[in-house]
């Protein structure tokens, strides 16, 4: 699969590390391409998203064109929007 670019829209916990950028854009052939190179670009962002054991956290959600996406390895096609908000808890 050909590496292409997706944009990234960024929930607010994570707008200090793109210095206030709200929708960015990084090339990728699958999740984990992409949030590689966010982390080139945006230091420290990636381990925002994804912990110790290369997992999405679980207070992080990510969407791709709306479909809920919890593997690294999801593919990625150019032009793709990806959505990275903070999921919601409470009782």
């Amino acid at each position: 699969m050909s590496t292409g670019t997706v944009e990234v829209r960024l929930a607010a916990l994570l707008h200090s590390y793109t210095r206030g950028a709200r929708v960015v854009h990084a090339p990728g052939a699958t999740l984990g391409e992409v949030f590689d190179a966010l982390d080139e670009r945006y230091p420290g962002i990636r381990f925002r998203i994804v912990d110790e054991q290369d997992r999405m956290r679980r207070h992080v959600r990510v969407f791709v064109n709306g479909a809920d996406a919890r593997d690294l390895a999801t593919p990625l096609a150019d032009g793709d929007k990806l959505y990275i908000v903070g999921a919601l808890s409470g009782g």
